[in-house]
């Protein structure tokens, strides 16, 4: 996306690795297979990523691979694969006896798990792994989903970090964009939280959703101060492909019924300052933190900065010794490949090269808000001041960017556009091609 485009367009905007998912393809799987059963390469962090795809409802902007509609019965079936999984990965060579240095648990909705669901899957995860060493275990819930017993059995399983996906206070844009709790749960959740004393809680907002206003915007950051999380990091809402919203303006052709790009950085940055005014520091393009000598988003760090990560669950994206991979995407597939043929579960993958390797890590950090010059040249043997010095000439001079020496650093107007700053440094071919 161009850094002056204004209406939001159907389109992905939010880049998340690269090369582009759209290269990724089942000729590599070879590739992937021998990675899997390599020693792992020297000094490289492993992570593990859990995906639980079940939620009450899907909202209106969301792309991610969930399912509203299963029942308990189909639920179990799901969380035995997804432990059969975990048992296969824990005996691959690529593991190499290292302890994850972080854990995600994604989705979907894992707090859409009983707590007795929850406490099986732990038990049953356990007989294969443990994460009690990881510096950082993560656990994404949706506010009306979450009871005392069920915050106290996340404490009790070791998760470290929880990341609430509030995403606005009005009851009104949250029922119109699809959204399954409302802001009196999002309260009740809240005092069982801070009881259960979890070291680390994120709150998760959305500029830009369907109705949204100053008023309402301004209300929600003030509301998200009252609370005063560990951190709070701040999307601006897109529309890719396969959303409610994407197919009724294709489908319908009607007008885009989400804010325009200047309009959310608008709201952006408003709640950036008002966040600044209460003590916290910038983390990202996202992200605002309260204390930065605290481990917090270990799992982004880790992973912008080439770690290896196991991915589980149907769907999920991965990345092992230098390889990409994304795991079957259909439930059946997913859930066959494990209980009935009991082999993992691999859709397609990717080897990038080194140069593609560099430029991942270089747009990747780059979203953190700045780069250090000498990092790359001491791990790829590159300065990327010289090796893209026109396009670091042009976010200089429109404001973008600023540079001190060897560091680069983006200004706010660069923060706020961050993903749209990315494309330019993807190679040639793959200028233009769809994202995902």
């Amino acid at each position: 996306m161009a850094t002056d485009s204004v209406k939001t367009e159907v389109g992905s905007y939010f880049i998340s690795n690269y090369p582009p998912f759209s290269q990724w393809s089942e000729d590599a799987i070879p590739d992937l297979k021998q990675a899997l059963a390599s020693e792992p390469r020297p000094g490289v962090p492993l992570g593990l990523y859990l995906h639980v795809p079940f939620c009450r409802k899907r909202c209106k902007f969301c792309y991610f691979r969930v399912y509203t509609d299963k029942n308990a019965s189909e639920v179990e079936t799901y969380v035995s694969a997804l432990v059969d999984e975990i048992q296969l990965v824990s005996q691959q060579a690529a593991m190499g006896g290292r302890p994850f240095r972080f854990v995600y648990f994604g989705g979907g909705t894992p707090s859409f798990l009983s707590p007795k669901q929850l406490q099986r899957l732990e038990n049953r995860l356990r007989e294969s792994i443990s994460w009690d060493q990881a510096e950082e275990v993560t656990f994404e819930c949706e506010p009306g989903t979450l009871s005392e017993t069920k915050v106290k059995t996340l404490r009790d399983m070791g998760v470290t970090r929880l990341s609430l996906g509030i995403e606005n206070f009005s009851d009104k844009i949250l029922e119109d964009n699809g959204r399954a709790h409302l802001t009196k749960e999002v309260y009740k959740a809240w005092e069982w939280i801070e009881a259960a004393q979890f070291p680390n809680v994120n709150i998760d907002l959305i500029a830009g959703m369907v109705g949204e206003t100053w008023d309402t915007w301004k209300d929600s950051v003030a509301k998200t101060l009252e609370l005063s999380p560990e951190s709070v990091t701040i999307y601006q809402m897109e529309l890719p492909f396969n959303t409610v919203y994407s197919q009724d303006i294709l489908g319908n052709k009607i007008e885009t019924p989400v804010a325009d790009w200047p309009q959310k950085r608008e709201w952006v940055s408003y709640a950036f300052d008002e966040l600044a005014k209460a003590g916290y520091s910038q983390s990202s393009a996202y992200t605002m933190i309260k204390d930065p000598t605290k481990v917090s988003f270990s799992y982004r760090d880790n992973l912008f900065g080439g770690a290896d990560l196991l991915a589980t669950g149907v769907a999920s994206f991965g990345h092992i010794s230098g390889v990409h991979y994304q795991n079957k995407t259909e439930w059946a597939d997913y859930t066959t490949d494990l209980l009935e043929k009991k082999q993992l579960p691999l859709k397609r993958a990717y080897r990038p090269t080194p140069e593609q390797l560099l430029i991942r890590e270089t747009i990747l950090l780059l979203k953190r808000g700045y780069l250090d010059v000498d990092y790359f040249q001491n791990k790829f043997g590159v300065n990327i001041l010289d090796k893209w010095k026109p396009i670091w000439d042009e976010y200089v001079e429109t404001g973008m960017a600023k540079i001190d020496g060897d560091r680069i650093e983006l200004t706010r107007d660069g923060l706020l556009r961050a993903d749209g700053l990315l494309p330019p440094f993807f190679e040639e071919k793959h200028q233009g091609v769809r994202y995902t």
